[in-house]
């Protein structure tokens, strides 16, 4: 099985290079923001207090998210490989991921990091959250985003590196370019 860790700032294209990777190599999908989504549209106690977090642009506790991770693993059956989106965000997850991975007797094949720069993301999050109308796109959230990614998240990328599982990829151009270039990772890993 491989096990894959997609990588970048809010903006970058995670999710649209994650389905793209689903439809070519039919991988299991595990996005902690569709799931916090999903928890929040239910008004579950979880979603309630994600979305105190994820309204003023901050990151959601490790131990809640660990706790969300680990019970989908669990539901996940036969599948060729997953997809790890949204996660780990930091040191402490990141660790967490690789002993729950260990337990199932796997690792992290890769870490795809989506390299693109700051205006752009700015750009794409103020389009985006026009057409969707998602809460946490707006100009001042973006912003605060942006750099909690940047100092919070940008240590998991030294972790991967010294696993000697860092990618990076120009997250910038047409989204068929950005794909063959992380097609060009995955076959290489797999």
């Amino acid at each position: 099985m491989v096990n894959i860790v997609i990588f970048g700032p809010p903006g970058s294209g995670k999710g649209t290079q994650s389905e793209k990777m689903i439809e070519k190599y039919g991988f299991a999908h595990i996005s902690t923001g569709d799931i916090l989504r999903n928890e929040i549209k239910a008004e579950t106690d979880l979603g309630k207090t994600a979305k105190s977090f994820i309204d003023k642009g901050e990151l959601v506790p490790d131990d809640t998210i660990i706790g969300m991770l680990e019970k989908k693993l669990e539901s996940l059956q036969n599948v060729d490989g997953v997809i790890f989106d949204g996660f780990p965000r930091t040191v402490e997850q990141a660790k967490a991921l690789k002993k729950m991975l260990q337990k199932r007797g796997g690792e992290v094949n890769v870490m795809l990091n989506l390299e693109v720069k700051r205006q752009e993301l700015i750009d794409r999050l103020v389009k985006r959250g026009q057409v969707s109308g998602r809460s946490d796109d707006n100009p001042e959230t973006i912003e605060k985003r942006i750099n909690v990614y940047e100092e919070q998240t940008a240590p998991v990328i030294d972790f991967y590196k010294k696993e000697g599982t860092y990618r990076p990829i120009s997250g910038e151009g047409e989204i068929d370019d950005i794909f063959g270039r992380i097609c060009e990772v995955i076959d290489s890993v797999k």
